[in-house]
C-alpha cells in the first residue's frame, strides 16, 4: 500500500481510494484530454470554455485533481471510447458522487457503501491499466472485508455457549495470546483502567488513553449497554426526539459508569464524527441522524468528590461558586450563565424555574453528575454550609430532572452505584434513589463482557491456530 498509515474508518478509506484514483487516472486522462483540446494546458482551455458557456469567470482546474479527472471521463465520453467502454465510463459517474459526498466532510459511509466505492475504484483503475493503484485499493477492500467478517464472527460468538470435553486439550492462554509490551515488560500503568471524569473534563490533564477522544474510542470495547447509551444520546441531543432525557448509569463499583460518561463526553465534544473509529460511526449511523458540528453541544461534568461544600469553589475567571446548581450554570456558560442564578447560589436556595430558562438558553447540553451521593454526604447534619442543606438537594434533583425532560435537546446522566440504592434508609443514599427513580436505567457492562474488555486492552492480537478453537475465548 502506497500510504504508510492504515485507514482507521470508512471516511479515511474513501479518502485513500480517491488518492489512488488520482495517481492511476492522471496519465490516461491527460493523454485523452490533450488530444481533445490540442494542448498540454487542457485544464486551462477547458476552464475558459466552461466560463464562456456559462458567462462567468474561469475556474482553476488541475490535471492532478481527481474530481477533474472523473468529470473529464463523464463529460467527454466519446473521446475516452478508445480506452474505456461505455459501462466502464459509468464507473467514473458513480465515483464522482462518492467524491462529492466525501468532500462535504459531514457524510458517513456504511461498510456496504465503502465496499461498493472501493470495488468501483478498483474496476476503473484496472480498466485504464493502472495495476499498482488498483492493487492498493484491493488491499484496503480486503482489509475492510476481514474487519466486517471479524465483527460478525465476534457477535455470533457472543450468542454461543461451548462445552469442551476434558480430553479436548485446550491450549494455555499464554500459548495463544501475548500480553502487550507494557504488560510484559512491567511498565504497565494502572491508570489504563482508572477512568477519571474530573481529569478529562475539568483539569484536562488526563493521559491520552482517556483524554484523547480518538484514542479513547480506539481502546474502548463497545459493550451492548454502552452502545445503547450512545444511541440514546444521539437521538436525544441531536435529533431531539426519542432517547431518554435522564439516564441513571446502574452499576456496581467498577461497572463502567465513569467510562460511559467519558464516552458521552467525547462523542459530543470537539472532534468530528468522521474522525472516530468505524464502530462508533456505525452506532451514529444506526440512530439515523446527520453528523453534527463539533463543539455544538455544551457539556457539564460535575464530580461530587471534587466540590468543596464548605468553602465554595473559585473559578479561573474569579467567580466563586457555592452550590451544585451554581457549578452547573458556570460550566454551561461561564460567568454570564452563572449570573442568571447568582442570587440562588449565594443564598444556597435551588433556582426553581430559572433552571429551565438556563437550559433553554444554553442548550443543546449534556449534563453529567458523578458521585452525587458523595457530595450530598457532606451536607448531612450541617444546615449552615455555603452549599446549602441536604434537603435542598431533593428539591434541586426534582427541578433538574423536570427541566431536562422539558428541553428536547438536553440530557442528564447520573451515576448511582447499585449497592447504594439497596439502603435507602440512609439519607445521603436517599438522594441517589430519588434521582434514579425518575431516570431510565442503563447498565454499561453485562456479566459476560469484562473479559472482552480486558482482551481489547491488555493482550496483543492472538497468534497461532489455537485461537480459532472454541475454548480460546
Amino acid at each position: 500500500m502506497a500510504e504508510t498509515t492504515k485507514p482507521r474508518n470508512n471516511m479515511e478509506r474513501i479518502e485513500s481510494a480517491l488518492h489512488f484514483l488520482q495517481e492511476g487516472l492522471r496519465d490516461p486522462v491527460d493523454a485523452v484530454m490533450q488530444g481533445k483540446f490540442h494542448t498540454q494546458d487542457w485544464p486551462e482551455a477547458w476552464a475558459r470554455e466552461d466560463a464562456l458557456r456559462m458567462g462567468c469567470s474561469p475556474l482553476e482546474l488541475s490535471k492532478d485533481d481527481v474530481s477533474v479527472q472523473l468529470r473529464a471521463i463523464t463529460a467527454f465520453g466519446r473521446d475516452f471510447n478508445g480506452i474505456l467502454k461505455r459501462y466502464q465510463q459509468a464507473y467514473a459517474s458513480e465515483l464522482r458522487e462518492f467524491r462529492n459526498r466525501w468532500a462535504h466532510g459531514t457524510e458517513q459511509f456504511s461498510n456496504d457503501e465503502t465496499l461498493r466505492m472501493l470495488t468501483t475504484a478498483q474496476l476503473l483503475l484496472e480498466a485504464v491499466e493502472a495495476p499498482d493503484s488498483a492493487h492498493d485499493v484491493q488491499i484496503m477492500k480486503d482489509d475492510l472485508q476481514r474487519e466486517i467478517y471479524t465483527r460478525q464472527t465476534r457477535n455470533a460468538m457472543r450468542k454461543k455457549i461451548y462445552t469442551i470435553a476434558p480430553e479436548g486439550g485446550i491450549k494455555a492462554w499464554r500459548d495463544v495470546i501475548t500480553p502487550r509490551p507494557d504488560v510484559a515488560n512491567g511498565t504497565y500503568s494502572a491508570s489504563e483502567f482508572a477512568a477519571n471524569l474530573y481529569t478529562v473534563a475539568v483539569t484536562h490533564d488526563a493521559d491520552a488513553t482517556y483524554g484523547d477522544p480518538v484514542e479513547f474510542f480506539k481502546r474502548t470495547y463497545i459493550t451492548e449497554g454502552l452502545r445503547d447509551l450512545l444511541v440514546r444520546g444521539v437521538k436525544r441531543l441531536i435529533a431531539g426526539t426519542g432517547g431518554s432525557p435522564v439516564v441513571n448509569l446502574q452499576t456496581n463499583f467498577g461497572g463502567g459508569k465513569t467510562h460511559s460518561m467519558l464516552a458521552m463526553y467525547h462523542l459530543f465534544g470537539d472532534t468530528a464524527v468522521t474522525q472516530f473509529p468505524q464502530d462508533v460511526q456505525d452506532i451514529i449511523a444506526a440512530a439515523d441522524v446527520e453528523p453534527w458540528q463539533p463543539g455544538s453541544i455544551r457539556r457539564v461534568a460535575i464530580v461530587g468528590t471534587q466540590l468543596n461544600a464548605g468553602d465554595g469553589n473559585i473559578k479561573p475567571d474569579g467567580t466563586v461558586v457555592n452550590t451544585i446548581w451554581g457549578e452547573l450554570a458556570w460550566q454551561l456558560g461561564g460567568r454570564e450563565a452563572y449570573e442568571l442564578i447568582a442570587r440562588n447560589d449565594k443564598n444556597a436556595t435551588p433556582p426553581g424555574a430559572l433552571l429551565g430558562e438556563l437550559l433553554h438558553r444554553y442548550g443543546p447540553c449534556l449534563i453529567m453528575i458523578d458521585e452525587w451521593v458523595a457530595y450530598a454526604r457532606q451536607l448531612v447534619g450541617d444546615d449552615n454550609l455555603p452549599a446549602g442543606t441536604f434537603d435542598n438537594q431533593f428539591t434541586f434533583a426534582q427541578t433538574l430532572t423536570e427541566a431536562v425532560a422539558a428541553e428536547p435537546h438536553c440530557m442528564l446522566l447520573i451515576s448511582i452505584p447499585a449497592s447504594d440504592r439497596s439502603r435507602r434508609q440512609q439519607r445521603p443514599r436517599g438522594i441517589g434513589a430519588f434521582a434514579a427513580h425518575r431516570a431510565a436505567r442503563s447498565r454499561p457492562m453485562e456479566t459476560i463482557e469484562p473479559r472482552r474488555i480486558l482482551r481489547n486492552r491488555a493482550p496483543s492480537p492472538v497468534r497461532g491456530a489455537g485461537c480459532s478453537r472454541p475454548g480460546a475465548d
